[in-house]
């Protein structure tokens, strides 16, 4: 039998490091950066982001001041709060359709509208059509 081969990611190896590897890689990535802000460019460069960037320079030897770390823990509450909003739009937006559906498509009368006469009164399957068409579907077990 033929040995299959490993899939390759497309993702670059300085992306899919876990913080030792990155530790270790920033030792020689940081000499050759010529950006204006490391803590930027890091979080790009190593896919995370810049508050764990800030910790992780930190750890090699960096300093920032407390008023920044400040700024970045606001800006990334500001973005998942965000997030939870959009989230909640979506979830909002798929559900209406559905209720939309049976409030306007029914009524004490029609099962289902299929539209209105020129003079506005509805046209469609009644109730009692929906319901000899459901037991006509379906046969009954004696």
């Amino acid at each position: 039998m033929a040995k299959h081969k490993k899939k390759k990611s497309n993702i670059p190896r300085h992306k899919r490091l876990k913080r030792t590897g990155r530790l270790q890689a920033a030792q020689h990535w940081i000499p050759k950066y010529n950006g204006e802000n490391l803590v930027n460019g890091y979080s790009k460069h190593f896919n995370v982001n810049k508050l764990c960037a800030v910790k992780e320079l930190e750890m090699i030897g960096y300093t920032y001041e407390k008023a920044y770390i400040q700024k970045l823990k606001d800006s990334e509450i500001q973005k998942q709060q965000e997030s939870e909003k959009r989230n909640a739009a979506k979830k909002k937006k798929r559900k209406q359709p559905e209720e939309d559906f049976w409030d306007e498509e029914c009524d004490e009368t029609y099962a289902f509208i299929a539209g209105y006469t020129s003079g506005g009164a509805p046209y469609g399957i009644t109730w009692e059509e929906w319901e000899e068409e459901v037991n006509t579907q379906s046969p009954n077990k004696t």
